[in-house]
């Protein structure tokens, strides 16, 4: 099984912001050519065995898939008619050139996505043509952040297997940055006063959310977190496993968090990862009513 490395937030923080740029263009080509799934299915990437994909875009001419190849270190666009086109990812790519590169590749298959070249919710808000200045693309770096992605994503398939209710797949968002699995009660829960039309519709059920991100200003270091939308009353009192996972509020709630070091420093990490994930549904499930017997996979 793959093996959670070292990968510290300040290490890599250039690199990290670079590469989530990337993932936001290529992320909004998804979602403006992709038809629209519940719950925003349609906007996220994919962990795969050589990096992130798309997976499969229809168009015009067919169907289309982009990914990041992080060994061969190339943006690779696959047409469903056999064609191909690619270019190199290294230090120095900055975020203009690379938006220029993956059009200007894309037009070569015929594809023309309209996408609002802004980031959303990214480390800067320059427009991605005029990005000058994210560039940063440090070779070792990314091939620890696959192999993160790889150690994670297997994880949370395990986990996903031992429920039997509607849950989404594991999937990497690129407007956070972060990959994420989430499942479902199956009972509608009213719109949160001033929601906007993404909360709208990804919390119009009630849900627990798990999930792993690299870190930013708030949790500046990698963490797994879980979280119940809406927070049912008493969540923070419940137990978490291991010892070192904990409630912290955020943003007016709660979220379980395990360090993602302190996963690491355990006997067994993978366990580790799977009892946390386990103590946090527990928890939620208990509070928010959920039938458990009724969600378990046999």
């Amino acid at each position: 099984m793959s093996t959670f490395p070292d990968i510290p937030l300040e290490a890599w923080r250039p690199t990290k912001d670079t590469l989530h740029l990337y993932c936001q263009i290529v992320g909004k080509v998804r979602l403006a050519m992709h038809p629209r799934l519940n719950h925003w299915w349609h906007v996220p990437l994919y962990v795969s065995p050589r990096g992130l994909t798309t997976r499969r875009i229809p168009y015009s001419g067919g169907s289309f898939e982009i990914e990041f190849d992080l060994f061969d270190h190339r943006l690779v666009i696959t047409a469903s008619n056999g064609d191909r086109e690619d270019f190199a990812l290294y230090d120095g790519l900055s975020v203009a050139d690379f938006y220029t590169s993956i059009f200007a590749n894309l037009n070569k298959l015929g594809i023309e996505p309209k996408i609002k070249p802004i980031p959303y919710e990214a480390p800067s808000t320059t427009p991605f043509p005029e990005d000058t200045e994210n560039a940063a693309y440090d070779k070792e770096y990314v091939r620890r952040f696959h192999q993160t992605l790889v150690a994670v994503d297997d994880v949370l398939e395990e986990f996903r297997g031992r429920f039997l209710g509607k849950s989404t797949p594991v999937h990497m968002f690129w407007h956070s940055f972060d990959v994420a699995l989430t499942r479902f009660s199956g009972k509608r829960v009213p719109v949160r006063e001033g929601a906007n039309r993404v909360e709208r519709e990804a919390y119009s059920h009630e849900v627990i959310s798990f999930g792993f991100w690299f870190g930013d200003d708030r949790v500046p270091a990698p963490a797994f977190y879980a979280y119940v939308a809406p927070e049912p009353a008493g969540l923070a009192d419940e137990p978490l496993s291991p010892a070192t996972a904990k409630w912290a509020e955020s943003n007016g709630a709660h979220l379980a968090l395990l360090m993602y070091d302190d996963a690491r420093s355990s006997a067994d990490p993978r366990a580790a990862v799977l009892d946390f994930l386990e103590s946090a549904y527990q928890a939620g499930a208990k509070t928010a009513g959920w039938d458990t017997d009724e969600l378990k996979a046999g």
